[in-house]
């Protein structure tokens, strides 16, 4: 029997009640106080205000399950992980623990709590830039080594020279953790430091990748790797040390590190589930059994996928949407609402649904 989405987020929720956290609601979809963005669309955008040091009413160790929708997804949906609206379980420590018990938490919750097999976790690691005067993250790197080391699973580091003569190298030669540059871990909200508004905080993550053994698809380069968008790594987790704020300087260190965690639910589910589809369980597995009912065509007929995914993503989307006050329009939050709609008539129609 499959996983589903409460087993998996109720078991996030008490492992982090029991380390200490405050459990919170989600914030709602349209940011309440930040108009600097028409959409909330990471687990950690609710929490800037005490991530750069105001004080948090329930403590410095919080827990949730947000809400979020990403625009920017609208036509990335088709393939096996993407989708506009989604639930992030994140944690934050807000001043109090760092590294070493985040990253022994998540690791334990994976494989000890949610039984993944460690021989399918790959770890991602910030490379460093001396430019912004930040180092290497070789702490995360031993603290990641130490825990495959644990049970029992082979494990090295590989410093990328490039995409050519690295990556590959590294696959074959069994490595487990891979360092990238800030174009794939660093993580803000605006994305590489040199994007980052004034005031913006950010820092190193560490990513964690679950293996679906899938064949590699060479359109999206000559080697696969985690980081690679072929569809048989898919990132199910993101440790950020927040250590640092966007100056006129250049970054600079927090007074106080934060640790900020996203992980997708649907995505967790998905490698839970050992099923390298996130259109194969929850409110997308329904939305898709409800499709077929109404037309002739099957999900699992290559011809209609695409077609069957975006509809599924935009109705939940769209749903989601009002559901939080946000009606459809011609203008801001729900210009989107009515983005999605018209996008799902649009590809029902490819997959030969009747009107209404």
């Amino acid at each position: 029997m499959k996983t589903d989405y409460n087993t998996v987020r109720n078991a996030y929720l008490k492992f982090l009640e029991d380390r200490g956290h405050a459990i919170v609601p989600s914030s709602p979809i349209v940011p309440l106080n930040d108009p600097t963005t028409l959409f909330t669309g990471s687990g950690m955008q609710p929490m800037v205000p005490y991530l750069l040091g105001e004080t948090h009413a329930k403590g410095t160790r919080i827990a949730d399950s947000q809400k979020c929708f990403r625009a920017e997804y609208i036509e990335e949906v088709g393939d096996n992980r993407h989708t506009t609206y989604f639930e992030s379980l994140g944690n934050w420590s807000l001043g109090d623990y760092f590294k070493k018990e985040q990253i022994t938490w998540m690791f334990e919750f994976l494989v000890k709590e949610m039984k993944l097999d460690p021989n399918k976790l790959y770890i991602t690691v910030f490379d460093g830039d001396p430019a912004l005067n930040v180092p290497r993250d070789d702490e995360a790197v031993k603290l990641w080594q130490d825990l495959f080391a644990e049970v029992g699973v082979t494990n090295g580091f590989q410093q990328i020279g490039s995409e050519e003569d690295g990556y590959q190298k590294g696959m074959e030669d069994g490595v487990r953790i891979f360092s990238y540059d800030a174009k794939k871990n660093w993580w803000s909200r605006a994305g590489v430091p040199a994007n980052m508004p004034v005031g913006e905080p950010g820092g190193p993550d560490t990513e964690m990748f679950y293996d679906f053994g899938t064949e590699h698809d060479q359109k999206w380069g000559e080697h696969c790797h985690p980081n690679c968008d072929c569809g048989r790594f898919m990132e199910i987790g993101n440790n950020v040390f927040m250590a640092y704020k966007r100056t006129e300087d250049g970054v600079k260190p927090l007074e106080k590190p934060n640790v900020d965690f996203g992980g997708g639910l649907e995505r967790i589910v998905a490698a839970v589930n050992d099923d390298g589809d996130v259109f194969n369980s929850g409110s997308l597995k329904a939305i898709i059994d409800g499709i077929e009912e109404h037309t002739d065509a099957k999900y699992t007929d290559e011809k209609h996928t695409f077609g069957f995914r975006v509809v599924a993503d935009h109705i939940r989307g769209a749903i989601m949407m009002i559901a939080d006050n946000v009606l459809p329009s011609n203008t801001d939050q729900g210009y989107f609402v009515r983005r999605l709609i018209r996008r799902s008539v649009r590809y029902a129609d490819t997959i030969g649904m009747q009107p209404n």
